[in-house]
């Protein structure tokens, strides 16, 4: 029994530490992933015009998978 109990015990030990250090590898790999922020670079104009072109392959498209034209 007390066998048993160590072994158990030993592998709890073992992956809470596993736990941890992934956890602190993960937060050490992600700080130089942050960036800080930057301001929007376009214009009032540039934000109202239309971006959506419905160009040949685009009505192909629709054609194919039988939308409505």
């Amino acid at each position: 029994m007390r066998d048993e109990r160590k072994m158990t015990a030993g592998r709890r030990d073992f992956l809470r530490k596993v736990g941890i250090g992934t956890v602190g590898a993960g937060a050490t790999l992600a700080a130089p992933l942050i960036a800080p922020a930057q301001a929007d670079s376009e214009t009032d104009d540039e934000k109202r015009k239309a971006r959506y072109k419905e160009t040949d392959h685009v009505k192909a498209y629709y054609r194919v998978n039988r939308y409505p034209g």
